[in-house]
């Protein structure tokens, strides 16, 4: 959490280093919504920067490698994101910074993409097509701040057992085969963080084969020029540009019956003959020049890389 302990504030704790103490910096004001633990720091008390300095410190000692900070994308806290980029720098560490909860705003791209690794888009995603559907909006508004060491995140991917002595009660995800496809998809052509929601012990073929593609996975490892190439409706298409200049290329069709999807090569730039493979289905499917086209089924995506000839 942001912020600076309540208790640390009532009792007047020393901030190491320095002759402030936790109630010289907190904002007293400034209290997260659904956990009222912490009092927000205000970033123009001498002292702040410290007592950040102070706890990234600690966090670089212990070895971490990543730290999430909620309650401070809704609303945008600028001041304790760039106290905390500071002290991250100052520790000497290289820790990857996560921010939530979402959505961060979008008019705040250009802050956070220099201040932090990822941030979160989006509130809680969960299993629910409603939510699928409404990020293919939010990816494209984002796509601009896909980029080497910094990307929006998506949120967890709720696949497999994701109900376990849970309000819902014990269950499997609610997508379908075809919705998770699509999830898969989505997150990888804009390179949002691929963090599992279920329960891996409990995995069936299907799920582990999601998560272990390694054609699928290598898009968002080096992929770039991230970004959807058009809609028509509830007919979209993504695309981004592989380490070796292969051409990725995604078909969604979020409509409620199976529908045919062309692109023409044009469109992306290309002219020549290319072979096409897909990457769920793991085989190449065919030669084109001029066009690429598939049938994709309702809620579904089809991956394709094109390799030229």
């Amino acid at each position: 959490m942001r912020g600076i302990p309540r208790q640390a504030v009532a009792q007047k704790t020393a901030i190491m280093g320095t002759d402030y103490t936790a109630a010289d910096i907190a904002d007293t004001n400034s209290v997260c919504d659904w956990n009222t633990d912490m009092y927000g720091v205000d970033p123009s008390k001498p002292g702040a920067q410290e007592y950040y300095d102070s706890i990234f410190q600690l966090y670089a000692e212990w070895g971490v490698d990543y730290v999430k900070v909620d309650d401070i994308t809704r609303p945008y806290r600028r001041g304790e994101i760039e106290l905390i980029h500071n002290a991250i720098k100052n520790s000497g560490r290289e820790i990857v910074l996560s921010l939530s909860p979402g959505p961060t705003p979008v008019s705040e791209g250009d802050h956070v993409a220099k201040h932090a690794n990822l941030w979160r888009m989006t509130d809680d995603f969960w299993d629910r097509w409603d939510y699928l559907y409404a990020m293919f909006e939010r990816a494209d508004a984002w796509s601009d701040y896909i980029g080497p060491g910094h990307w929006p995140d998506a949120d967890m991917l709720p696949l497999g057992r994701i109900g376990i002595r849970s309000a819902g009660g014990d269950r499997y995800t609610r997508f379908t085969k075809d919705e998770q496809i699509t999830m898969m998809t989505l997150w990888a052509m804009m390179r949002s963080s691929l963090m599992f929601g279920g329960d891996l012990c409990y995995n069936d073929e299907w799920t582990t084969a999601l998560i272990t593609n390694e054609e699928v996975l290598k898009i968002t490892k080096s992929s770039h020029s991230n970004r959807q190439l058009y809609r028509n409706g509830d007919l979209i298409a993504w695309t981004a540009v592989g380490e070796d200049n292969a051409i990725y290329l995604a078909h969604f069709n979020l409509g409620e019956t199976a529908a045919d999807l062309t692109t023409d090569l044009s469109q992306l730039g290309l002219s020549g003959s290319y072979l096409v493979r897909d990457l769920w289905a793991r085989e190449d499917i065919e030669t084109v020049s001029g066009e690429v086209a598939t049938n994709v089924p309702a809620h579904g995506a089809v991956l394709m890389k094109l390799s030229s000839l």
